[in-house]
């Protein structure tokens, strides 16, 4: 079940405009997604770590979600180095271990890490109503707003109704199998769960127009920018500055020293 236990705290990224970190996580996240310079990846993934143990997000926490990343990225590493051609590092029997494919397992992983960990430090660290409305503030479609924030809420009702169809299974004797009768259970399951939410779907709508819903959430609460928040702007910026210069200017600077 989704939980907004890290939204709980008293950290510096806690009392940000939740606006800015919005927009440096994304800024953050681009920059590694296009970088190809090892000393920007491994810069990005330390200030990851930084800004993770800055937010004061419990590590045990913190960890047990990223085994779901680095479980993909073991995946990765399984593959990738024996499905290129370059440098072999060793062989196993026929199978060759390429060392183009290691270096791309490991600029992966790192990318892997370091966005993952920057979006738990900066936007995990706020509720869902306080992220949709600083998408709102944000110029994000409000419909897209409105769709986020309407399927975390309703998300639970429909585990809890995926559950209560499950126990009725359970209580009826059944018991899972690699036969034609599990296979049409599970997908009367499925089938009745899409039903429900449908049906649930129409109720929630009519009881919010008898409600006056008009097609738009209005917030009570209003963002503005602090002295913290400006003073912090501008160390974020330096920080993508610095980013950006190791991944393009430290090459064109090295090429320029090679050509002379």
């Amino acid at each position: 079940m989704l939980s907004e236990s890290f939204a709980k705290g008293d950290s510096l990224f806690h009392r940000l405009d939740p606006r800015l970190r919005i927009i440096f996580a994304t800024l953050f996240s681009f920059l590694m997604a296009v970088s190809k310079s090892l000393s920007a990846m491994g810069l990005g993934l330390l200030l990851s770590v930084a800004m993770l143990l800055i937010s004061r997000i419990p590590l045990k926490e913190a960890g047990k979600r990223a085994m779901v990343i680095n479980g993909f990225n073991l995946i990765l590493f399984l593959i990738l180095p024996f499905t290129f051609d370059g440098q072999i590092l060793f062989s196993i029997g026929p199978v060759d271990c390429i060392r183009e494919g290691v270096m791309l397992a490991i600029q992966i992983t790192i990318k892997a890490n370091a966005i993952f960990l920057a979006f738990i430090a900066l936007v995990s660290t706020m509720t869902i109503a306080t992220l949709g409305n600083a998408l709102n503030r944000l110029w994000v479609p409000e419909k897209i707003v409105y769709l986020l924030l309407i399927a975390y809420r309703y998300v639970f009702v429909l585990e809890q109704e995926y559950l209560r169809l499950l126990t009725a299974m359970k209580v009826r004797d059944f018991s899972p199998g690699t036969n034609i009768h599990t296979y049409r259970t599970y997908a009367y399951l499925f089938g009745m769960l899409l039903i429900r939410a449908s049906a649930r779907a129409d109720r929630v709508y009519q009881s919010m127009l008898c409600r006056g819903f008009e097609g738009k959430f209005y917030c009570i609460h209003r963002f503005s920018f602090s002295g913290l928040d400006r003073v912090c702007s501008v160390i974020l910026m330096l920080i993508l500055l610095i980013l950006g210069s190791l991944e393009w200017l430290n090459p064109t600077l090295w090429n320029l020293m090679n050509y002379s």
